[in-house]
């Protein structure tokens, strides 16, 4: 087995501890294997041919979150954004040891740590494929819910920031996701302004 295809194992057999279950065809899996597996599959759509540091970052980016609930963090912006920020500090440390533990040099370890920390947003090419993925997952299995929890005009802000941190091919994989007429409307009003 690869070097490759053992931190890939090592992530899913983490993904798959994640005790909150959700239905996928009939079957329940572990939410964050599903989430791991709708973020490798924006990458296929993203790139052609992805290179492993960017396909593990990938696959790292949401690992264990069950452990650090946001609702230890509080409410609010600064909260959320700390809590994102120990998401993406522990998701990379893990996925470094377990890439450094497999063979991969310290410094492709730390090169996907710094990915999953999505450092180097806008101009590392594998930070913006971590930032693309989460995006596009976020569009297209949580926004519709999420919108009818948020305020309208704040909706509109988070729609217009999320978009800013997005590639032009994110943008048009975005556009062609199938959204109900009100999260469409959104979308659009978002992105008019």
């Amino acid at each position: 087995m690869s070097a490759y295809e053992q931190v890939f194992d090592a992530l899913d057999r983490l993904h798959a501890q994640d005790p909150r279950q959700i239905e996928v065809g009939g079957k329940h899996v572990p939410q964050e294997l599903w989430h791991a597996n709708r973020m490798s599959a924006w990458l296929d759509q993203l790139e052609t041919s992805p290179d492993e540091l960017t396909c593990l970052a990938v696959r790292g980016q949401h690992l264990q979150r069950w452990q650090l609930p946001r609702s230890d963090y509080p409410q609010g912006r600064v909260g959320y954004l700390t809590w994102r920020r120990d998401q993406g500090l522990r998701a990379g440390e893990t996925t470094a040891q377990l890439m450094r533990q497999a063979g991969y040099s310290a410094d492709q370890a730390e090169q996907v740590a710094k990915m999953i920390r999505k450092q180097g947003l806008g101009h590392d090419a594998g930070a913006q494929a971590v930032e693309d993925c989460a995006c596009l997952v976020f569009l297209e299995n949580y926004f519709s819910d999420f919108s009818k929890q948020i305020a309208h005009e704040h909706l509109i802000r988070i729609v217009r920031k999320t978009w800013q941190k997005m590639s032009p091919a994110a943008h048009r994989l975005a556009l062609e996701l199938p959204m109900t007429e009100e999260s469409r409307r959104l979308v659009e009003k978002a992105l008019s302004a």
